[in-house]
This record gives structure tokens, C-alpha cells and sequence, in this order.
């Protein structure tokens, strides 16, 4: 998949990119509490990441990639 931007009430949290739609539930699912931090009663969606926050997710890949960290092992950054 492409890099996902998740929104609480539609303000960008974090830039992922799943290997599929079930991994994208399953870290919605598993990080909703770490996703509504700041916002208990927020609410999660998602899209396609921006050019800017696609840049934000190599950025931070290619740090992670840097320390030796392998590709399939990185996820994504928050925002």
C-alpha cells in the first residue's frame, strides 16, 4: 500500500504505510489508544498521505533504514 495519513477529527496524528487494508485495521484497532492520546472521544479515519507528509515518511524511514533497521520492520512516523 501506499503511505496513510490517520486523522483524530480530521487533523493528521501519524504517516503509516500496512501491507494491506487488514494490517491498516489492525493498527487502528491496536493503537487507538495511542491514536486518541490527546482525545479520548475523537474519531479515526484516513487517506492517501499528502506529497509533504509521504516526504515526512521517507524522511523518517530512511533514518530508520540508516541504523541498520530493515525495510519490512518499519511502519511509519508520527506527525
Amino acid at each position: 500500500m501506499v503511505p496513510m495519513t490517520i486523522l483524530v477529527d480530521e487533523k493528521p496524528r501519524c504517516v503509516v504505510r500496512p501491507n494491506d487494508m487488514k494490517g491498516l485495521q489492525r493498527f487502528l484497532r491496536n493503537g487507538k489508544s495511542w491514536l486518541l492520546a490527546e482525545n479520548p472521544d475523537g474519531k479515526l479515519t484516513y487517506r492517501e498521505a499528502d506529497e509533504a507528509e509521504k516526504a515526512i515518511w521517507a524522511n523518517a524511514r530512511g533514518l530508520h533504514l540508516a541504523w541498520g533497521g530493515n525495510e519490512e520492520d518499519y511502519f511509519g512516523a508520527p506527525l
